[in-house]
């Protein structure tokens, strides 16, 4: 089975403390540390477990700058076959259509019987999985936690749903599956994996190869664009209520009463 997963570098929550930048257009970025975003390192460990059951070849890709290049030799070290990397100045502040759009044409440069992506990245959109399988025209499933390959035409799928339920879906290949954290347990990258392929060559494919017209990414095709980052105002805080469940009603009553909340 040919998967391709899409990986993302961004800031690393656990390392950083975070900072709006002076004029609010975005975070203080200067001397932050990065790593894989998690979602997506969820994905491309199920990729590999994939290819361990019924063979293959995993792809990781990345859009971003050379700096990128350390997230897919991170991932190839996981376990990863190859790695592509996306880079072009036309990219820069693409919204979700436009990654998409970028994605779309690399997918469309090789066979892939199965694309995932993370759940989410640090924007917290959820969307560029949605939007590239449309685009692709492909079967779509989001927030997946567990994949079973039934054959090479089809996949049962689980989904988390509202209210801490899961659905089960039979799903066609090829298919689009946006992977939610907890479908595995990402295996751990140790230095002599790392090492492997620090000199593995990872292609670079722009505007050009990828056959993107600049109209249609960047900040000249984003159709959402970022208008300002702040930090919001912290209220009073919140207010415990104590005493037993029956006196607890009565003071929430009381206070929803006196807010305007009940009448």
């Amino acid at each position: 089975m040919e998967i391709l997963v899409c990986v993302k570098r961004v800031p690393d929550t656990a390392e950083n403390e975070f900072t709006i930048n002076a004029d609010g257009s975005d975070i203080d970025r200067d001397d932050l540390v990065y790593s894989v975003n998690e979602w997506d390192n969820y994905a491309v460990e199920e990729a590999i477990q994939i290819v361990d059951r019924v063979g293959g070849k995993v792809t990781v890709v990345a859009v971003g700058d050379e700096d990128s290049e350390e997230v897919l030799r991170r991932e190839m070290a996981m376990g990863a076959n190859d790695g592509l990397l996306l880079a072009d100045p036309a990219f820069a502040d693409s919204d979700g259509r436009g990654i998409a759009t970028i994605l779309k044409g690399a997918v469309e440069k090789g066979t892939y019987d199965l694309i995932l992506t993370g759940a989410q990245s640090d924007s917290g959109a959820g969307q560029v999985g949605g939007m590239l399988a449309a685009m692709l025209d492909i079967p779509y499933a989001s927030l997946v936690d567990s994949i079973e390959v039934v054959d090479d035409q089809s996949l049962k799928i689980g989904r988390e749903i509202e209210g801490g339920n899961r659905e089960m879906n039979s799903i066609q290949l090829p298919c689009l599956l946006s992977i939610q954290t907890g479908i595995n347990e990402p295996r751990y990258v140790g230095i002599r994996g790392i090492r492997k392929v620090a000199s593995v060559e990872i292609p670079v494919l722009g505007s050009a190869e990828l056959g993107i017209g600049g109209a249609a990414v960047g900040s000249a095709g984003a159709r959402v664009k970022r208008l300002d980052y702040f930090v919001p105002v912290l209220g009073a805080g919140a207010e415990m209520l104590e005493g037993s469940t029956e006196e607890i009603v009565d003071k929430l009553i009381e206070l929803l009463k006196a807010k305007g909340g009940l009448k």
